[in-house]
């Protein structure tokens, strides 16, 4: 019963991520008729994660897919929306002391036990969040692309 409860809950979180993780035909297929309508040029680059002004909010979803932020702002000259797509990665710190490993041995000469404690280390990581590319739309179409190099 356990087995069968832990393979259970295994199954539905790999499903979950999977969910998570889509690409550029995912969403090609979510919208069709957006895709269908653009010329080989674009559409090709679209495939190719290649966004440029005057795209529609749905031509860089198809390209980039769901932001991780967006804002909105206003302005003398309008509203204007702005996403902002974000690289996610681990950055290594090195290795710091984690603390000691006791080792517990029979000592045959004195007939007792006896505790040997050594130090333990460990590499550490820091999560870290970057800004990747920030897209800005004023009236549905990108007007602004910043992107870090």
């Amino acid at each position: 019963m356990k087995h069968r409860l832990a393979r259970t809950f295994l199954l539905a979180a790999s499903l979950g991520f999977l969910a998570g993780c889509q690409t550029v035909d995912d969403r090609i297929k979510e919208k069709p008729e957006v895709f269908a309508k653009l010329d080989a040029v674009t559409q090709d680059k679209i495939k190719q994660g290649i966004i440029e002004l005057g795209y529609t909010e749905d031509m860089v979803y198809l390209a980039l897919g769901k932001p991780d932020q967006m804002r909105e702002s206003v302005s003398a000259e309008g509203k204007a929306t702005t996403w902002i797509y974000n690289t996610y990665y681990e950055r290594y710190d090195g290795t710091r002391f984690a603390g000691y490993h006791r080792s517990v041995y029979y000592d045959p000469y004195i007939k007792a036990y006896r505790f040997y404690y050594r130090p333990v280390y460990a590499d550490t990581y820091a999560q870290e969040k970057e800004e990747r590319i920030r897209v800005s739309f004023k009236d549905g179409k990108a007007t602004v692309i910043e992107q870090s190099k």
